[in-house]
Parts: structure tokens; C-alpha cells; sequence
């Protein structure tokens, strides 16, 4: 890394309050039906980021449809105590996939090198499949986002080698 990196991540927030959504219509349907949810992805994203001394601010659940992503992601911009956003899931290449799309306009900024460097990794993890993930992260309103794939793997995947070496030194850079 260097020494400007290192002086830059130095410089940057240590603890982030992230917004977490998961965006499935079949757990949302079932969270509306019985209030709790079996939910892997949301879970092991909580676990990693209070792991690594984060706290989350909001959490939802959210159906696969772009004007209700797109308001999830709005609010949790204009919530002071959030600093990042992660959605999870709809990332795939199927008609009922919007998160990307819902997600995308809101961006000031994207950083193009968080997808590039998702499916590099990935490639190395599940082979030429990769080349169907989409994953987006980008700027907006002094926050970080991240939008990645839904399945405990690619979550895994992104939030320890992506997600948590980078969120801070991005909001730094963000509120300059």
C-alpha cells in the first residue's frame, strides 16, 4: 500500500453507521407475513460489519421493485446517522433483478474498480460464472454505496475483502 493510502486510511472514520438492505420479494413477503425472516445474507452482513467495530443504523428488507429499492437507498441517504449503504441481492440478470437499476441513478459518483475487482475475485472462487455477476458501489450525499449479489458467498466475498478494507477511507473521501 502506499504511504499515501496508508495517511489517507489513517485519516479516515473508524467506526461507519451502515444502512443494510436485502432486497428479495420472497423474504420480504415472508417478513410481511410473520414478522422475522430467515435471512442468511442480511445476518452475515451485521456479523461482519459489527466484527469489525461498525454499527448498523437500518436494516430492511425490501420486494424486488425498483421505485421501493429506490426510496430504501434515498432514505438511508438522507439519515444522518448512516455513513454507507450495502444492498444485497436482485443483482442477476433476470427481469425481477432491478437493484442495480433502482440504485444507479441516486449515485453522484461510481467506482467502477469495486465490480471489476468483485468479479476477479470471484472468477477465482466459482470460475466463468463470474462473469454474470453485477456488482455497483459508488458515492452519493457523503456516503458510501454498495450494491452486491444476494448469496452468503459473494456477501462474504465482498464485505471482507472489498467492503471493510475501503468503506472508510471512501466516506473520508467523500466529505472533503
Amino acid at each position: 500500500m502506499s504511504e499515501t493510502a496508508k495517511k489517507h486510511k489513517a485519516e479516515a472514520p473508524e467506526k461507519l453507521g451502515f444502512a443494510v438492505f436485502v432486497c428479495s420479494s420472497s423474504r420480504f413477503k415472508k417478513w410481511q407475513k410473520r414478522g422475522k425472516i430467515d435471512d442468511p445474507s442480511g445476518d452475515l452482513i451485521v456479523k461482519l460489519l459489527e466484527g469489525a467495530g461498525h454499527g448498523v443504523a437500518l436494516r430492511g428488507v425490501l420486494p424486488d421493485d425498483g421505485a421501493v429499492i429506490h426510496q430504501g437507498v434515498l432514505k438511508a441517504l438522507g439519515t444522518e446517522e448512516v455513513d454507507a449503504i450495502i444492498a444485497c441481492g436482485g443483482t442477476g440478470v433476470g427481469a425481477r433483478d432491478v437493484t442495480i437499476e433502482a440504485v444507479k441513478p441516486l449515485l453522484e459518483k461510481e467506482l467502477p474498480g469495486f465490480g471489476e475487482l468483485f468479479r476477479r475475485l470471484s472468477y477465482d472462487e466459482i470460475g466463468s460464472a463470474a462473469s454474470m455477476s453485477r456488482a455497483l458501489a459508488g458515492v452519493a450525499k457523503g456516503k458510501a454505496v454498495f450494491v452486491l449479489p444476494g448469496s452468503p458467498q459473494a456477501v462474504r466475498l465482498c464485505v471482507e475483502r472489498l467492503i471493510l478494507p475501503e468503506a472508510s477511507h471512501i466516506v473520508k473521501h467523500t466529505r472533503e
